[in-house]
């Protein structure tokens, strides 16, 4: 899917400090009306949040860390995951200018090799059966150097290329390709979407550890399916099929 040329934000708001940009986003909309693709920008989250049970760390103006209102309307909530995938992907063809080896580790996190780069929340208000609102948030470390959470795998850019980077640079390069990919959505070319994500998976080749409550297995990445849920194929041809946080990689 092609990068568009960069263009205006609807509306801008940044902010020094907040808990988490997605909770500030939401706390906006229920005082006045925000047009679509506003954003949120904080240069620290107190307390960043990930998907449930997870803490996103963020070291105060080292990173991008913002939050942006959709109305996907037109989208059936039973395909809600390709806002997922098209959120995921425009963040990876942003990162793939300054490195190589970023892969979408499944459900919507973003790696280098092994380890974590960026996170993503979606939190999704359905009216029927479609979406009426998503709140869409992202933290994407730039320039932070030392980690101190407990987090096993964290990595920044500039820790993968010894250059500082500039958030808003960042930014505006996530808004130009997130809004082409979201023309996609709009146009319903489900199956490009679908496409690119397969193909951007992290470890989508061979076999890996993987653990569910049964215990530790062998598995391949079989497919993901339109409402989002991983198969896996074992060695000998069984299809295992999981929810977000039924399985894990070891």
């Amino acid at each position: 899917m092609p990068m568009n040329k960069i263009f205006p934000l609807p509306r801008r708001i940044e902010i020094a400090e907040t808990e988490s940009t997605n909770a500030y986003l939401r706390y906006l909309l229920t005082n006045e009306a925000l047009p679509e693709g506003s954003v949120v920008v904080a240069a620290f989250q107190t307390a960043g949040r990930g998907q449930p049970g997870n803490y996103w760390e963020s070291e105060a103006g080292k990173n991008l860390t913002f939050s942006m209102i959709l109305y996907p309307d037109r989208l059936p909530a039973a395909e809600q995951f390709l806002l997922s995938q098209i959120v995921v992907l425009s963040v990876k063809q942003v990162l793939d200018r300054y490195t190589t080896d970023i892969s979408v580790k499944w459900p919507n996190d973003v790696y280098w090799r092994d380890r974590k780069i960026c996170g993503i929340l979606i939190e999704n208000d359905l009216s029927g059966d479609s979406l009426s609102r998503s709140i869409v948030g992202i933290g994407l470390n730039l320039n932070q150097e030392l980690f101190v959470s407990d987090a096993p795998n964290p990595v920044s850019l500039k820790q993968i290329t010894c250059k500082e980077y500039t958030p808003d640079v960042l930014l505006e390069e996530y808004c130009s390709a997130f809004f082409a990919n979201y023309l996609c959505l709009l146009e319903r070319k489900t199956e490009l979407i679908r496409s690119e994500y397969e193909k951007a998976l992290y470890r989508r080749e061979g076999y890996f550890s993987y653990e569910d409550a049964g215990g530790i297995f062998e598995a391949r990445i079989h497919s993901i399916e339109p409402d989002g849920h991983l198969v896996l194929a074992l060695p000998g041809g069984t299809l295992r099929r999981y929810a977000f946080k039924e399985v894990a990689c070891r």
